[in-house]
């Protein structure tokens, strides 16, 4: 499925630690550090924000890999300098730039998991929207061992995929969580076969790619706002984003359609 991706061009192009490569409405990022266990630098996350913020118009969803035997080990701790508080303060922010431009991107993200997921690694996972496995996929956040904490926003995405007490558990203890684990937690969505990651993300890319674009916006920009709001509020927004999404011309042709018999139901999958 994948060879008919092809290699991103201009400014994508210059991203030497992101292999990024295009078929039609889907983009394919890919972590190009095999030899570090695409561990986590300065330069990889500054990519990272660098490719988020500037995607090809014609995309519409986005899958997120890592080359090599795994997704990513975190922070790249042969990197890691002293710093006063003020520098550490601006090199999370920094991540936070970076995981937000993907949890907030244009388009919907896909992450592709296998291997070692811990760390900053599970952080930019959680950035993402949906979450596929390979069953040698692994998922631990080391810090309270490496006696630092958590700087890419997982004090704040993590707790809402899996609950605080599973994250105090990670961090306390050093526990780590396998693929099926991750599922049954509702950290992943998928749990695949090894190898089969990376056909099952972008399937489901190709699918979110065929949504309505203001639809897909309402469930990655709005939804999880609606979320930390009371419910009062959260009443409100949702009124308000159901109004944007169903008078855009392409909700109107798409409902036009369904009422016409010409668009499918909603049915069971095989």
């Amino acid at each position: 499925m994948t060879t008919t991706f092809q290699p991103a061009t201009g400014l994508l192009a210059s991203l030497d630690l992101l292999q990024i490569t295009l078929d039609g409405p889907v983009i394919h990022v890919r972590l190009n550090r095999p030899a570090k266990r695409n561990s986590i630098s300065d330069p990889l996350i500054q990519q990272l924000h660098t490719c988020f913020v500037n995607l090809p118009e014609q995309v519409k969803a986005a899958v997120v890999s890592g080359e090599g035997a795994h997704f990513c080990a975190g922070l790249d701790l042969s990197e890691l300098v002293e710093r006063d508080i003020g520098g550490a303060v601006l090199h999370s922010r920094m991540w936070h730039a970076a995981f937000d431009a993907i949890q907030f991107a244009r388009v919907p993200v896909v992450a592709v998991l296998h291997g070692a997921v811990v760390g900053g690694g599970l952080e930019l996972a959680s950035s993402c929207h949906i979450r596929v496995a390979e069953q040698s996929a692994y998922f631990g956040l080391p810090e309270g061992q490496r006696g630092i904490f958590v700087g890419g926003g997982g004090s704040v995405r993590i707790p809402r995929l899996i609950g605080v007490a599973r994250m105090s558990d990670l961090m306390l203890t050093g526990r780590v969580f396998d693929a099926q684990e991750g599922a049954q937690m509702g950290l992943v969505s998928y749990v695949v076969a090894d190898g089969a990651g990376l056909e099952k993300g972008i399937a489901l890319a190709r699918r979110i790619a065929t949504n309505a674009p203001m639809s897909n916006y309402a469930v990655t920009h709005v939804l999880p706002r609606i979320a930390d709001q009371a419910q009062s509020e959260g009443l409100m927004t949702e009124a308000l984003m159901a109004a944007v999404a169903e008078s855009t011309p392409d909700a109107q042709d798409r409902l036009r359609a369904f009422l016409e018999g010409r668009a499918g139901k909603v049915v069971k999958s095989s």
